[in-house]
């Protein structure tokens, strides 16, 4: 008769996880687009809802911290978790509605690049955020993390390539304006990539 007196206890590993795996949507389905070298009305709607979905997942988990005293690691840590996957998901959702206003119908080969080292990098988060859940995974979280922070490294160098290669090649503002912006969003989901990582590394430090 007491229960509604005290907060519900709620797995936030279920929470995180089900976060992650939408961020894994996002990256996949920006992989797809980026190959096509276009976006139609489908694929738009498709990384809306996506986009949509994490929004509410984030959402989610900041609701259920205010309801709940016990936490399987630092609060502050789960909500910058949370925040920064979303983030992630806002971040491709941009890369993408740019994509559709700018009217891109080519395949360009550095934003395949960027697609691919992105998703590769949301794995690598989505396989460290998993093992969260068992002390004894320290280890291929820690590489999982280390993988994350090559792969952004990557992205600065590509970054540079590409934006080098645009103004040296392409005599149209207004093309070197949307490419810039493009290849730099890329680049920015690998940063935020790292981010979380480096959330997950202090959270094993602060478990030690």
């Amino acid at each position: 008769m007491f229960e509604k007196f005290f907060p519900k206890e709620f797995n936030f590993f279920d929470f995180l996880d089900k976060e992650v795996e939408i961020v894994e949507q996002a990256a996949g389905l920006f992989k797809i687009i980026a190959a096509k070298g276009g976006v139609n009305e489908e694929d738009r709607e498709k990384m809306r809802a996506i986009e949509h979905e994490g929004d509410k997942m984030a959402y989610s988990i900041i609701d259920h911290l205010n309801k709940t005293f016990i936490t399987p690691f630092d609060r502050e840590d789960i909500l910058t978790l949370a925040k920064k996957m979303d983030d992630i998901n806002d971040t491709i959702n941009t890369i993408v509605s740019r994509m559709k206003v700018y009217k891109v119908t080519k395949a360009d080969k550095y934003i395949i690049e960027f697609a691919g080292l992105i998703d590769d990098s949301v794995k690598a988060l989505a396989c460290a955020i998993k093992d969260l859940r068992n002390n004894k995974n320290a280890n291929n979280i820690l590489k999982n993390c280390m993988d994350i922070g090559k792969l952004e490294s990557a992205g600065d160098k590509l970054r540079d390539t590409a934006i080098g290669e645009l103004f040296e090649n392409e005599k149209n503002a207004i093309e070197v304006i949307k490419w810039k912006e493009l290849y730099q969003e890329g680049e920015t989901v690998l940063d935020i990539c790292k981010v979380v990582a480096h959330v997950v590394e202090s959270i094993l430090v602060k478990q030690a």
